[in-house]
């Protein structure tokens, strides 16, 4: 039989592995050999004890070969619930390397989104949104590796870390085209669902090669690496023998080789049938009798161990086994000559201690090997032990979801407490694991509707029908009382709006206020009541607008629920077209000094980001664009700066470009609100700040005079019916509806704007501007129903007269000399010219111009249109203005 032998540099472990370490080797070439070369991502994929490991430790010294930084880290199955774990260990090398001062320098603004999760800076007083925390580590791990170029990531048993880390490690290898960094993955297949599955999944995809699923060892490579340890006379029943009791499996065999030398047995025929029992005491519960043989002082220091998982001090696990640490030593000394534990790998990242398991089969094995009852009894004191020893509520968490329920108060406040601290650094889903934990102790009665209600604040941002069902069981139970059940009332309602169940909001925090006395808890409730009311899509509550009004009439903006008030009696006058300088009146008493109200700013939770949105969007189509711009780019920067990289960034940037769209800014505006798209992705589809940033692209597109692309995002993102209940802008039936004549599908486009036309009656009225349903469908029926047109046109020009704005009634204007011809054509687009020269909407103000020139035969008219088209990045108006100068300079 022909021996099959490794490279000479490998370890026994990496028999038969030449195919994978030539493929480290070619892409650490890459790496290596220019500082711009792009990222790559390798993954391995093993069943346990196939050599995932080894494979990794080899990666590891031929990178350090060629001059590589190494870092490397590995899951851990009993620490799967513990935050940003495997991250942390991953960059430890890195930055226990930096002082204080020169992490804050290397991480910029990402300091203190990003530190709280690595360790090395305080949480701030707010909940961290998980997105921007995410972010924030990706831009903080592109900005170390940029200084330690070539560098190599190693992860080890990814599919046992933790779901903060898995997220980080998808959308990090997703940007890895401009970062020279390799990142090596091994995990064994299955073992995780759900998110953490989608994320590997990720990882995988980000993969400049396939998967490499490593096999088991053959008859041959087996029988060498038998021979190569034991001896070339091991003859070949032994070798056989040897393969058809480990499966070929790289792990057993090199631990059952190691069993023969330790017993001494000669490797022929007739010592073959020893090696059954000999492997037997490598695993499962041969691994476990052999544990016990040890005494039940190494046992119990073996299972103290298994419980902390890592960071296994011999003081921490003395004071866990409740031995003298004399006796841990002894113990601790007699496990490593058992090969059970040993010191940790400097090169391998997995918590700060003095030892870890050989081999996380074994580790899995001795956890599982420790009684039911005992287990639980020993993770309640390990939360005690880690709590003592000033690790902190969250790291005791891990323990303290392992205790069987039992009434215990005071268990309540330390989840309680660790679910404070899970939220402060964004990891959510732990905080949630903690309160659900906690209601099954279960909590006193009288604390019972404050966890819920917490649990509910803990979900709002990842998971709104959860929220809606904890926020809903709280208010129907005693504890919750004053401010606290206010802010309850309101977040529920927040997540059934973002669970697109307008209704029911505004039925919920209506009902709350009916049953408070007039103050101002009162006033907060039927502020958000009328809010809420106020973004409804289809019909409006008789007489609502009325008494809005009449209780606005009151407000002086003295406090925060009467500049509430007066934005959204603003936000309605501007929706209905009444006077903009009303509108602007009203808005700026909502003011302080020109400026946000404290507590009333893009950050603070008490309203909630949409009454200022409201705010900004009345500016916007009251022609004060400035103002509008304002808002909406220290929105941006304000949760830029605060890591709230989700939804609110993408609302963001959305209404920033709908403040461009409005400018005639259409580059500027198209790149935003892409942007704002792309972030809308990963909070998902559906949503109202999805709708707001897919309309928004929509409209630009249609504005830069790109159709096909507009009609591309449209398919793509599903922009069409059914629309979402709430209001969204630009309006969405308005936009669609210019797309579809745009695309020369006249019919359904009129269908879509005369729908746009019955929602306009049911909400009592429209700004010709917000919703320009009217002039858009007075274009279309002008060959078909040219008696309607002109009606159309005539309501609009009325509306816009009433509304006031240049904008308005230069675009009103635009449209009535559309379906005139000759002389009246002339003076109507000259009129509408002069409005919209005085109007802040450039890109309105050069669709005049270019219609003008070409309505009165003015080359100079048509060239200034042209020039301004130009600047505001409407290629359609600066195409068309060119056709008409061809068209007459082949007549001439």
């Amino acid at each position: 039989m022909t021996e099959v032998r490794p490279r000479a540099a490998a370890s026994t472990s990496l028999w038969e592995r030449d195919a994978e370490i030539a493929a480290v080797t070619e892409t650490l070439d890459l790496l290596c050999a220019d500082r711009s070369s792009s990222g790559n991502v390798l993954v391995f994929r093993a069943e346990a004890g196939l050599g995932k490991t080894a494979l990794l430790a080899e990666t590891r010294r031929i990178a350090e070969r060629r001059g590589c930084t190494v870092w490397s880290t590995r899951g851990g199955e009993t620490l799967r619930s513990v935050p940003f774990n495997v991250v942390r260990q991953l960059l430890q090398p890195a930055l226990v390397s930096l002082m204080p001062e020169e992490a804050r320098e290397y991480l910029g603004d990402w300091y203190d989104i990003a530190g709280p999760a690595l360790g090395i800076a305080d949480p701030g007083d707010r909940q961290a949104d998980p997105q921007g925390v995410c972010d924030g580590l990706v831009a903080a791990v592109r900005r170390l590796a940029k200084r330690e170029w070539p560098l190599v990531l190693l992860i080890d048993d990814a599919h046992w870390a933790d779901q903060e880390t898995l997220r980080w490690l998808a959308a990090f290898t997703e940007r890895l085209d401009d970062l020279s960094v390799l990142v090596v993955v091994a995990r064994r297949p299955g073992e995780v669902s759900g998110e953490s599955a989608r994320h590997l999944d990720a990882v995988a995809a980000a993969a400049g090669c396939p998967v490499n699923n490593l096999n088991a060892l053959t008859p041959d490579a087996s029988a060498g690496l038998t021979r190569a340890t034991l001896g070339r006379h091991a003859d070949a029943p032994f070798c056989r023998e040897v393969w058809a009791v480990t499966g070929g499996n790289p792990y057993e065999t090199v631990e059952l080789l190691a069993k023969v030398q330790d017993s001494e047995l000669d490797p022929v025929e007739a010592h073959a049938d020893e090696l059954r029992r000999l492997n037997r005491s490598a695993r499962g519960g041969g691994l476990v009798a052999r544990l016990e043989s040890l005494g039940i002082d190494a046992t119990r220091f073996a299972w103290a161990a298994a419980i902390l998982g890592s960071g296994i001090t011999v003081d921490l696990v003395a004071q866990l086994a409740t031995m003298s640490v004399e006796d841990a030593q002894r113990c601790a000394e007699l496990l490593c000559a058992a090969r059970i534990l040993t010191e940790p790998d400097p090169s391998v990242r997995s918590g700060d201690g003095d030892l870890e398991f050989v081999h996380p089969l074994i580790a899995s094995a001795v956890y599982n090997s420790i009684p039911e009852a005992l287990c639980t009894a020993m993770h309640g004191i390990a939360a005690q032990v880690v709590t003592e020893f000033g690790r902190g509520a969250a790291a005791a968490s891990r323990h303290l979801l392992q205790v069987h329920p039992d009434d215990d108060e005071e268990l309540v406040e330390q989840l309680r407490e660790a679910a404070r601290e899970h939220l402060a650094v964004g990891a959510p889903d732990a905080a949630r694991r903690c309160l659900e934990r906690a209601l099954l102790e279960p909590p006193l009665p009288d604390v019972h509707a404050r966890v819920l209600y917490e649990l509910g604040c803990a979900t709002l941002l990842t998971a709104p029908a959860v929220t809606i069902d904890h926020l809903q069981s709280a208010l129907g139970m005693p504890g919750l009382t004053g401010d606290q059940r206010v802010d309850a009332v309101f977040r529920l309602s927040q997540a059934l709006i973002h669970n697109d169940q307008l209704e029911e909001a505004v039925r919920t925090v209506e009902a709350e206020a009916a049953r408070r006395e007039p103050g101002p808890a009162r006033m907060r409730l039927q502020a958000v009541h009328y809010m809420w009311e106020g973004i409804r899509g289809e019909s409006l509550t008789p007489g609502r607008s009325e008494r809005l009004a009449d209780l606005a009439a009151t407000c002086t903006g003295r406090d925060n629920s009467e500049r509430a008030l007066l934005i959204l009696r603003g936000f309605e006058a501007m929706a209905h077209g009444e006077s903009a300088e009303e509108v602007v009146e009203l808005c700026d008493r909502a003011l302080v000094n020109g400026r946000l109200a404290p507590g009333l700013s893009w950050t603070d939770t008490e309203w909630g980001l949409e009454l200022l949105m409201m705010l900004g969007s009345s500016y916007a189509y009251t022609d004060r664009l400035d103002r509008a711009e304002s808002l909406f780019s220290e929105a941006l920067r304000v949760y830029t700066r605060a890591g709230w990289s989700g939804g609110h960034l993408a609302l963001a940037n959305a209404y920033l470009g709908l403040a461009y769209r409005r400018q005639g800014r259409l580059r500027d505006a198209e790149t935003v609100l892409r942007e704002s798209l792309r972030l809308a992705e990963r909070v998902g589809r559906g949503l109202p700040l999805y709708w707001s940033a897919t309309c928004g692209l929509v409209d630009t597109l249609l504005a830069r005079g790109h159709v096909d692309e507009a009609w591309s995002v449209a398919e793509q993102y599903g922009f069409h019916p059914p629309y979402p209940s709430t209001i969204v802008l630009p309006d969405t039936r308005s936009v669609r509806g210019r797309l579809l004549l745009a695309l020369g599908r006249t019919e359904e486009g009129v269908n879509e704007l005369e729908a746009a036309e019955k929602t306009a009656v049911a909400r009592g009225g429209h700004n010709p501007m917000l919703a320009p349903w009217a002039v858009d469908l007075a274009l279309a029926l002008a060959a078909t129903d040219p008696s309607r047109a002109a009606q159309l046109a005539g309501d609009a020009c009325r509306q816009a007269e009433r509304f006031g704005t240049d904008t308005a009634i230069g675009e009103a204007l635009r449209c009535a000399a559309a379906l005139e011809t000759g002389q009246r054509a002339v003076r109507l687009a000259a009129q509408a010219v002069a409005h919209l020269e005085a109007s802040p909407c450039q890109y309105e103000h050069a669709a005049a111009r270019v219609e003008y020139g070409i309505a009165s035969r003015s080359v100079a008219e048509l060239n200034r249109g042209m020039a301004l088209a130009s600047s505001c990045g409407a290629d359609g108006l600066v195409a068309r203005a060119r056709e008409a100068l061809d068209t007459w300079r082949g007549v001439d």
